[in-house]
């Protein structure tokens, strides 16, 4: 039963999430235009920033499980606030930073308010509002959010051009200070029944999540040996087969195998993974490929990005009902070759290609990229039983991140490959090489989408795209 709060803090309370959402999505885009200039100003090479982005991302997913219950056992207030407080810090120290390696741990701080920040407020608002009243809000509240990835690689570029990358993480500290005290005046200080928390779950599936990333990472940035590379990726998996076989035995584990029970889950939360390994790319790799390889600006690279976010706004209004037109396994099997030829397409990008010829290829990739993001969510949580829906929720959204991070780290690696093997002359094709194969990884994901039943759920998509973020 909703819980009973005065109408100012009703009015409040959407504004005060949506405030913390458009922050995370705005730092999340924000940054990726700033990493050549940062790694100039940090003395390293722009290719090999990767670490700062995944370092944020691989926080974020490590620590979404423990959030709810956090949030359940100190209450929503004081979760929040401590979300703020950490994020703000961790922004103050990414400023602060002089060395790749303090500017890495200091993501690692940001991301564990980021972590927190948007799942609180989002399970806030899911107790303070009816049912029926839920999309509504959750719609004003994601808004937002979808206006972080328009203006973040601009203002990036922007702050790093006429200013310097620093300003990029010292804007959130005005906004943090503003959040911190709506916090305290319109964030109800919610607490539930206290249930145990799944703390060996929660460390050996964290563990195969950090493994596996640096067994990646150990390929592109930290240039492991081979045999430690193996070594790491064996051991991930092997945590990740621990925590199945410990999942299966518990009543109430962190994420549970049962939900794989639903195919539409299964398939959508293995699609997500795979899709998104080409994807969660993109925003790393194409204001790199602008600034390094083709000698933009970082203003200009900015700038040039926003044809990806407008395109995703565009199509979101008719993703509902293309889905519900041809199905979800029309739409995502054909989209998904979609978006890996488009992704693939970028490697036709050189110094002779027209700007509006590139500012149209962002465009279409962006609304096939949000076509995907909204079919992918929806049909991950669509078959799910309400019981289920707070588990199977939180999963995609550790999978979303973890899947990102990933991305990011195998592009990386194929990135440094390729400049390795081809020299400095041939940095241009080092990325489409990359592009390439980014694209192929993407389009494989096709195989998964194929093996939904086209006529499941079509009747359950217009609310649910209205009530789920966007990535």
């Amino acid at each position: 039963m909703p819980l009973t709060v005065d109408a100012r803090t009703a009015r409040m309370l959407p504004l005060l999430v949506a405030v913390a959402f458009f922050m995370q999505t705005l730092d999340g885009t924000i940054l990726n235009t700033a990493l050549p200039s940062m790694a100039k100003d940090l003395s390293e090479d722009p290719l090999r920033m990767q670490g700062v982005v995944i370092a944020y991302l691989l926080t974020v997913a490590f620590l979404i499980p423990v959030s709810g219950w956090l949030a359940d056992r100190f209450g929503s207030r004081r979760i929040f606030l401590l979300a703020i407080v950490f994020f703000s810090l961790g922004s103050l120290l990414c400023a602060l930073s002089v060395t790749l390696e303090q500017l890495i741990a200091a993501r690692v701080v940001q991301g564990v308010g980021g972590a927190i920040m948007v799942p609180v407020g989002r399970l806030t608002v899911l107790r303070v509002y009816p049912r029926q009243d839920f999309v509504r809000v959750m719609t004003l509240v994601t808004m937002p959010g979808m206006v972080g990835p328009l203006v973040g690689p601009t203002l990036g570029g922007w702050l790093v051009e006429y200013a310097s990358w620093h300003w990029i993480f010292l804007i959130n500290l005005p906004a943090g200070l503003l959040g911190a005290l709506a916090t305290l005046k319109f964030m109800p200080a919610l607490a539930s029944v206290q249930t145990r928390f799944d703390c060996s779950g929660f460390l050996v599936f964290g563990c195969s999540m950090v493994l596996i990333t640096l067994a990646l990472e150990g390929l592109g940035d930290l240039q492991l040996p081979y045999a430690r590379v193996f070594l790491l990726l064996f051991a991930g998996m092997a945590c990740l087969a621990g925590y199945w076989l410990h999942a299966v035995r518990l009543a109430e584990p962190l994420f549970s195998p049962r939900l794989f029970r639903s195919r539409t889950f299964a398939v959508g939360i293995l699609g997500n993974l795979f899709a998104r390994l080409g994807i969660g790319a993109l925003p790393f790799l194409i204001p790199l490929l602008l600034q390094v390889a083709l000698g933009y600006s970082p203003a200009q690279a900015g700038m040039s990005m926003i044809p990806l976010a407008v395109g995703a706004i565009g199509i979101k209004p008719f993703a509902a009902p293309l889905i519900n037109r041809w199905g979800y396994q029309k739409i995502l099997a054909v989209n998904t070759l979609l978006v890996g030829g488009l992704i693939a397409g970028l490697a036709t990008i050189d110094l002779a290609t027209p700007l509006p010829l590139l500012l149209l290829q962002l465009a279409v990739l962006g609304m096939a990229n949000s076509l995907q993001f909204t079919a992918m969510n929806t049909v991950t949580l669509i078959g799910l039983r309400d019981d289920q829906a707070s588990s199977g929720n939180s999963l995609l959204s550790v999978v979303v991140q973890l899947s990102m991070s990933l991305g990011v780290a195998t592009s990386a690696a194929l990135l440094g490959g390729f400049t390795h093997s081809s020299g400095d002359a041939g940095l241009l094709q080092a990325f489409q090489w990359t592009f390439l194969c980014v694209g192929g990884l993407a389009a494989l994901a096709a195989i998964l989408f194929l093996q939904l039943d086209s006529r499941e759920g079509r009747s359950l998509v217009s609310p649910l795209v209205n009530g789920l973020p966007e990535h």
